[in-house]
């Protein structure tokens, strides 16, 4: 840019407008300090600092659910902090994307399961739109793993066996059935989160019939490990659907 100069706390610089015509913008200061130290701070931070493990996927089984229990338990044993939280992203009413972290539940042949209230944003966006993908990242370790499917939600006797396992404050949260709407006063939360808890705590065995337990059933499952020259190694395992067997491939950095 031309004719840059600054004046006490602003920067005048001429920009050029999509209309073509040439304009002065007051920029202040501090709000351009701002900015670059950022991007410079950012640009600063290490990435993958410590050792990485050895991924050879030429030795990788040929079922990827015993490729990610073997890679869970390494970040178990390697102290990664909440090794089975995962990002769950769902295709939103609008049709943009949404994203939100989740617990793992489980993993077995048929899928890796989380659950959710069937009323929640990402309840309503899997029954509108049951497609979904899940990424799990630990950073000590610079891995990934990446899955992408359908959603398969289980029946209510399971998903009722999954709400009676967990704590009673978080069964009393999910009788509340109100997430994500707006939120107005705090202690008409509170009170209603005291009042589902004293439900709970009279009827051990009350429910909701909202709570439901899902399973992803992938058909496609990248593992990403990472390599400091950045020649990171990718494998991704594919099928066109459960009942065909699993074809791997490796994949450019």
């Amino acid at each position: 840019m031309a004719d840059d100069y600054e004046v006490d706390d602003y920067v005048r610089v001429r920009v050029t407008l999509r209309s073509g015509t040439n304009a002065w913008a007051y920029l202040e200061r501090k709000d351009t300090a701002q900015h670059l130290d950022v991007r410079q701070w950012l640009r600063s931070l290490e990435v993958f600092a410590g050792p990485l493990p050895d991924f050879d996927p030429a030795a990788a089984p040929a079922d990827p659910v015993e490729l990610f229990l073997e890679w869970l338990r390494e970040a178990v044993a390697a102290g990664v902090p909440d090794p089975h939280a995962m990002t769950l992203s769902t295709i939103g009413e609008d049709g943009g994307p949404d994203a939100r972290v989740l617990i793992l539940k489980n993993v077995d042949t048929d899928g890796w399961q989380f659950a959710v209230h069937s009323g929640s944003p990402k309840g309503r966006q899997l029954g509108g739109r049951p497609r979904a993908a899940l990424t799990f990242y630990w950073p000590l370790q610079g891995r990934q793993v990446r899955l992408r499917g359908t959603d398969e939600p289980a029946s209510a006797e399971q998903s009722a066996a999954d709400l009676l396992a967990r704590a009673p404050s978080a069964r009393a949260e999910v009788l509340l059935g109100r997430q994500s709407e707006h939120l107005t006063d705090a202690e008409e939360r509170d009170r209603a989160f005291r009042a589902a808890l004293a439900r709970i705590e009279a009827e051990p065995d009350l429910i909701s019939p909202e709570w439901t337990l899902h399973t992803l059933v992938p058909s496609e499952i990248e593992f990403w490990q990472a390599d400091k020259g950045r020649l990171h190694n990718r494998l991704r395992y594919e099928r066109r659907d459960r009942h065909s067997p699993w074809v791997r491939h490796m994949l450019w950095p």
